[in-house]
Parts: C-alpha cells; structure tokens; sequence
C-alpha cells in the first residue's frame, strides 16, 4: 500500500468516526425526546414490562413449538385417562371375579358362621345374614362410643 492511499483510508476513518460522533449525538437527543414524551403520557417503565411481557407471552402462544407441545401434552394426557380408565375396569372386574370365585364364597361362609356363633353365644339373633350385612353390623358395632366389657369367660369372670 502507498503512503497515498493509506493518508486516504485514514481521512475516510476520521470522516466516518466524525459521522459516529454526530450519530450518537442525535440519537441521544431523540431517546431524550423519546423519554419526555412517554413521561407526558404517563407510561412508566413497568407499564412497559406488563406490555413487553403479554406481548411475549401470546407471541410464546401462538409459535409452532407451543403449539407442537401443546398438542403433545394434551394427547399424552387423553392416553393417560384412557390408560387409568381401562385399569380401573380390569381391576373392577378382576375383583367381581373374586368374589364369585368358590374360594371366596368359601371364605364368606365361614366368616358368616363364625359371626354367627359369636352372635349366638353373647346373645345376639343368630341369624348370620349376607356378608355385606355382617360387614354393616360389624362396622356399626365398632362405630358405637359405649364399650362391651360385660364378657364373661366361662368360669364366669370378665374378661
């Protein structure tokens, strides 16, 4: 490079910083006229914010990715019903199953037989009932306040 055109690359870098210069200079005198005439209309900075952040805010709604995502998360949630739904009917049916099953009317028979003799020997009616009505006496029994300390054993003390 001559020593010529490098003295002109010079006065084009003085000529470019002096427009920087004077740039800046009226930019700053417009944020300056920007700042009164926001503070004549009352908007405050945090005005600002709420209006800056809703803008994001339905920008965020309204862009593909959320969309995407929230089609996702609405899909993933109906599979999960409908997961939860099918495993609530196969465990209710799993346990009609085992109801009707014979090991537990096995098992109902003897717990009504039992209640029964136990509700002949203190006293009570005898009659056995269903076991949904031995389950409703037995929980009635034990939501009464009073205590049944008045069992004798069989040489006749309390027990």
């Amino acid at each position: 490079m001559t020593e010529e055109e490098r003295e002109e690359i010079q006065q084009e870098l003085a000529k470019l910083e002096e427009e920087i210069g004077t740039l800046r200079q009226v930019l700053s005198s417009k944020e300056k006229q920007h700042a009164e005439l926001k503070q004549k209309l009352g908007i405050t900075p945090l005005s600002e914010l709420k209006t800056n952040f809703s803008r994001g805010w339905h920008d965020m709604q309204s862009s593909v990715a959320y969309k995407k995502t929230s089609e996702t998360l609405s899909t993933a949630g109906q599979r999960t019903s409908a997961a939860f739904s099918t495993l609530g009917s196969t465990i209710t049916r799993k346990i009609g199953d085992m109801r009707n099953s014979p090991s537990f009317r096995s098992f109902e028979e003897k717990v009504e037989n039992t209640v029964s003799t136990i509700k002949t020997k203190v006293g009570g009616t005898g009659s056995g009932g269903s076991f949904e009505d031995v389950l409703s006496s037995a929980a009635h029994a034990s939501s009464q306040d009073t205590p049944t300390n008045n069992l004798m054993d069989s040489s006749g003390r309390q027990c």
